[in-house]
């Protein structure tokens, strides 16, 4: 027999001629039973599988959670739950459920109260049929201006024009001396005058006179005053709508519209009290 030539170093190997066996590749028993094993496993899933579909007649889900089988499969196989017949949920779904609502019937098995009714609106009492209406105020006799610094003079309509006089005791200077305030004509927060015989009070070139009421706007205007705050107590300032800032007040004892001033003598004169008619 030959001598068996001893080896060379393996990182030498062609010196001597000898080279490894590459026929094989390292690893390919382990190659062979690795993908036997993985085979065996795979067949052992499917027929889990098929066996589980036939005991329940329904087809296997398209996902189901992986779940680990008891005694009765092979030890260590990991198969596919499937939901039980009759229900779509998958497995515990139940227990998040939250009880339904129970009906009177139920309440009253169980002994819990039914939830409450809303309160029922009291009938409305009928009125008795021997309440008595509201007696009406007592009919209105108009009223009078009373200047504040000169507290014994009203105005009064003489010849067309209003002035400050004093006033007797004739009825015809009485009537002269009172009118009725109503809502104004060019503003309802303001006030407007008319007289026993149904005319206004209008200023005209800036003086207080009496006329008809002709329809156009400039005399509704002309025939407004609104009511300001006065330094006096229980008095007004009559202010023009159509002239702001322009005030009613008594010159020589005549009404007219002037601009305000800041002087004792102007807020005197131009602060009147609305007082009973005197008529």
């Amino acid at each position: 027999m030959p001598k068996d030539k001893s080896r060379p170093p393996l990182d030498r190997p062609w010196e001597s001629g000898w080279a490894p066996d590459t026929t094989r590749a390292p690893g390919t028993r382990r190659l062979w039973l690795a993908g036997a094993l993985a085979l065996a496993t795979i067949t052992a899933c499917v027929t889990a599988v098929t066996v589980l579909e036939n005991e329940s007649g329904e087809p296997a889900p398209q996902a189901a959670e992986p779940t680990t089988l008891g005694s009765s499969a092979p030890g260590g196989l990991i198969s596919f739950a499937t939901p039980s017949k009759g229900t779509g949920a998958t497995p515990g779904a139940d227990g998040g459920r939250p009880s339904p609502t129970p009906t009177p019937s139920t309440s009253a098995s169980t002994g819990a109260s039914p939830s409450p009714e809303p309160p029922k609106k009291a009938p409305k009492p009928s009125p008795s049929r021997t309440t008595s209406k509201p007696s009406k105020p007592p009919a209105s006799h108009g009223i009078s201006i009373r200047s504040v610094n000169y507290p014994d003079r009203y105005w009064r309509v003489r010849d067309g024009y209003v002035r400050l006089d004093r006033i007797g005791s004739g009825p015809e200077q009485r009537e002269d001396a009172t009118f009725e305030r109503v809502s104004g004509l060019a503003d309802s927060s303001c006030y407007s005058f008319t007289t026993a015989d149904g005319r206004y009070l209008r200023h005209r070139s800036f003086v207080l006179v009496k006329d008809p009421d002709d329809g156009s706007a400039l005399f509704r205007e002309d025939a407004t005053f609104c009511p300001r705050p006065s330094p006096s107590s229980g008095a007004v300032m009559l202010e023009s709508v159509n002239y702001p800032g322009r005030f009613l007040r008594h010159r020589d004892f005549q009404i007219r519209l002037e601009g305000y001033e800041h002087s004792p003598g102007y807020v005197a004169d131009s602060a009147f009290r609305l007082v009973a008619g005197l008529d």
